[in-house]
């Protein structure tokens, strides 16, 4: 095994802390797009409570009222109970909830995550069908 040099901390006795003048540091005239989107958000918290609107897909009834209200903190099952009972089916007919046509959560998600990542304005938009629309 070979002996590695260090590097001395100290050269001749002086110090290596070198100031850096105030035109040779960077200044930064924007912060970058994260940065932004991490200040809007704290600027901006998750409310308690958010709108979220059932749309019919296929033969699904449509609701006599879409908008609903709920707590951030609930989680999407409860979604999924209460439109059974506002579409009068029970728990062994089937019903299938996409958000934003695109995919279906799971039942444990969390509502406001969900609205914190898919909003589209200030509404979480959920889609309903009573068959498998996608796959």
């Amino acid at each position: 095994m070979t002996d590695i040099p260090r590097i001395p901390e100290d050269i001749e006795g002086g110090n290596l802390d070198l100031p850096v003048t105030l035109s040779a540091s960077v200044l930064l005239t924007s912060l970058p797009r994260d940065g932004q989107r991490a200040l809007q958000k704290a600027a901006h918290p998750t409310p308690t409570k958010v709108t979220i609107k059932f749309k019919a897909m296929g033969s699904a009834p449509m609701l006599n009222k879409d908008t609903y209200k709920i707590k951030t903190s609930q989680r999407f099952e409860n979604v999924a109970v209460f439109l059974r009972s506002q579409l009068g089916i029970g728990p062994a007919d089937s019903l299938f909830l996409y958000i934003n046509f695109t995919f279906a959560p799971a039942l444990d998600e969390n509502v406001g995550n969900l609205w914190n990542c898919f909003k589209t304005g200030e509404e979480l938009i959920i889609n309903y069908s009573m068959q498998s629309a996608f796959g």
